[in-house]
């Protein structure tokens, strides 16, 4: 019997990345993975992936079907990587696949999208939540915006990688909506924990204990659970850098502004990321709100 090569690669070994790397490693896939980070690059290899130096590289190491997973933060890395000098275009072939997994605007996924397209390269819409612990043992989630038969072409990769897949449309695009709307409620829960919390420290409450009563009450929601637990214990080793929502959240409100749709609390959160970057806490983990919020004003 002739066994079948499972195939992956990957440019962009970080948190998210790297997470996805090591559990299709894990699973028996062959991996390669291109980062310009040395210290990913280590992680990637130590996982079991081959190394690429370049996205080109990355993609040659694919066979036919198979899929390139793009796993940077902007649309600017996204098109470098894709278009770029050394861009993977240069060696994707009609028939694969271009997983887009940044959170970006939906009019950047779908520009990409139609780029790709000209080389008769398919692109999946697939922006990802839950963390890194939740990438790397399968129960994150996926936004899926992509013609059906591409993603029952790779419905076992999709498996493998979460348990939690959300078809949302054809479209390419509305995966990145979708993520959008998502990451806006997200950092407004964030920004509403550290708040609390905040709060509860001045009014002389433990916090340990404040945070058991939100976990079982009215309160509670899971960003706000992860990231206050951590900040009351002092942890800010970055998970999720406050940038990463700064992004996120101004992405959110300007798709807002494009539909026409203003409210009261997105801008405000959004402001809020803004504002801990100036104050120096751009490269902490976003828990990090909670000491932001906390100096007197």
């Amino acid at each position: 019997m002739t066994t079948v090569v499972r195939r992956a690669a990957f440019v962009g070994a970080g948190n998210m990345g790297g997470a996805m790397v090591a559990r299709l490693c894990e699973q028996g896939w062959s991996v390669a993975a291109c980062d310009i980070d040395p210290r990913r690059q280590k992680e990637a290899r130590g996982a079991g992936a081959a190394l690429a130096l370049t996205p080109s590289e990355a993609a040659a190491t694919l066979d036919e079907g198979d899929v390139l997973f793009i796993a940077v933060v902007t649309a600017s890395q996204c098109r470098e990587v894709l278009f770029g000098e050394n861009g993977a275009i240069n060696a994707l072939a009609p028939g694969q696949t271009v997983m887009l997994c940044p959170t970006i605007s939906p009019e950047d996924v779908e520009t990409l999208a139609e780029q790709l397209a000209l080389k008769g390269v398919n692109c999946i819409d697939a922006p990802m939540s839950g963390g890194p612990a939740r990438a790397r043992d399968g129960s994150m989630s996926l936004m899926l915006a992509a013609p059906s038969v591409v993603l029952t072409q790779h419905a076992h990769l999709l498996a493998a990688l979460s348990s939690q897949r959300f078809v949302i449309s054809e479209r390419a695009g509305d995966g990145a909506r979708t993520k959008l709307v998502n990451n806006l409620l997200a950092g407004i829960n964030l920004v509403g924990a550290a708040e609390a919390m905040a709060l509860a420290e001045r009014l002389g409450l433990n916090l340990g204990t404040t945070l058991d009563v939100i976990e079982r009450s009215s309160g509670q929601s899971w960003i706000g659970s992860d990231r206050m637990r951590r900040a009351i214990a002092g942890d800010f080793e970055p998970r999720a850098h406050v940038t990463l929502l700064e992004k996120d959240t101004g992405l959110a409100v300007q798709a807002a502004t494009s539909v026409g749709f203003e409210g009261p609390l997105g801008q405000r959160a959004a402001q809020v990321f803004s504002d801990a970057h100036a104050a120096g806490l751009a490269d902490l983990d976003d828990a990090a709100l909670f000491t932001w919020l906390r100096q007197p004003r």
